[in-house]
């Protein structure tokens, strides 16, 4: 069964599709409502106890969905050169990274997937560049750098998370 907070994950999806329509007020209204599905999804989820394994993968691959469609028509339109894009998906790769180191290491099964402090920054930075790009506003390249380091806290943070065996049950 499709909890609510799931399906407030998978709302993220059609919004996207907003992004094709190039009047700044729907992009502006998808950016803010992917925004609130990812901040209530979880609330909810937790509030009701519902946290699932598949809820912590869907929900991030959501807004992964979300913000590289965005990226991808703001490309095509030449509103975001190549570079930045890379950039703003920056920790993604370091994310991958880390899987591949898991899966080589055969330690996939030892950590529990959640969400972490830096992959929640640089969703939000994301969003936001995503805000003013839809109004236009130029940002300066040390804003994209800033993607690329937040990637590597990110990964850094990953590293330093204590295997399932590690954490005390309550």
């Amino acid at each position: 069964m499709l909890s609510l907070s799931n399906a407030l994950s998978l709302l993220r999806a059609p919004l996207a599709l907003l992004f094709l329509m190039e009047k700044p007020i729907f992009r502006l209204t998808a950016i803010v409502l992917a925004m609130a599905t990812d901040s209530i999804d979880g609330y909810l989820a937790r509030r009701s106890r519902s946290v699932t394994q598949f809820g912590a993968i869907l929900d991030p691959a959501m807004d992964k969905f979300f913000v590289f469609f965005a990226l991808g028509v703001l490309m095509m339109q030449g509103c975001l050169e190549k570079w930045q894009a890379c950039a703003m998906i920056s920790r993604d790769f370091f994310l991958c990274l880390f899987a591949i180191y898991l899966a080589l290491a055969g330690k996939w099964q030892d950590y529990e997937f959640r969400s972490i402090r830096w992959g929640k920054v640089t969703t939000a930075l994301q969003f936001i560049v995503l805000i003013g790009l839809s109004l236009e506003v130029p940002f300066p390249g040390y804003v994209y750098i800033l993607f690329i380091v937040s990637g590597c806290l990110a990964f850094i943070e990953l590293c330093r998370l204590k295997k399932i065996s590690e954490v005390p049950q309550s």
